[in-house]
């Protein structure tokens, strides 16, 4: 399925796209919000909700799976060494639960949600820190496509 695919599936396909884009997949869920956001029939708030709770949701998938997954830690075909975990570890603490609205960074922001479940970083502040990191990302992302900022 492509991008554009997900583009002519409207608010469905923003939120799939937004959803997978906050798992390892390589989706660029703000070029969707972008085309949707100056396409004719579309309501600006409905596109920023979907957004919003599908990269959340797809946040929570991220959150769950490090939560989880540490009763196959030590497994040969398990992803990350002891090292890996605990260097991961101590980057969060360092920089703290506040480092969870900025999971929205590329390259940086779905390792930073497992990290968090990983860490058994509690449910509703994860939800609160990263749904609200992802609201602004999205806000801004619709202003700029909406010119809101200028011509």
């Amino acid at each position: 399925m492509s991008e554009a695919d997900l583009i002519s599936g409207g608010y469905i396909g923003l939120f799939l796209t937004a959803f997978l884009a906050a798992t390892l997949l390589p989706l660029s869920s703000e070029a969707v919000l972008a085309a949707l956001g100056n396409a004719d029939g579309f309501d600006a708030a409905l596109l920023f909700a979907v957004a919003t709770l599908g990269n959340t949701l797809g946040a929570i998938v991220n959150w769950a799976l490090g939560r989880f997954c540490l009763h196959w830690a030590g497994r040969r075909w398990f992803p990350f060494s002891a090292d890996q975990l605990s260097r991961a570890g101590d980057r969060f603490r360092h920089y703290g639960i506040w480092s969870l609205l900025f999971a929205w960074l590329p390259v940086v922001g779905d390792p930073l949600t497992f990290a968090a479940g990983v860490l058994r970083v509690r449910f509703l502040p994860f939800v609160i820190l990263v749904g609200i990191g992802k609201a602004a990302r999205y806000a801004a992302v619709l202003a700029v496509a909406q010119g809101v900022f200028g011509p």
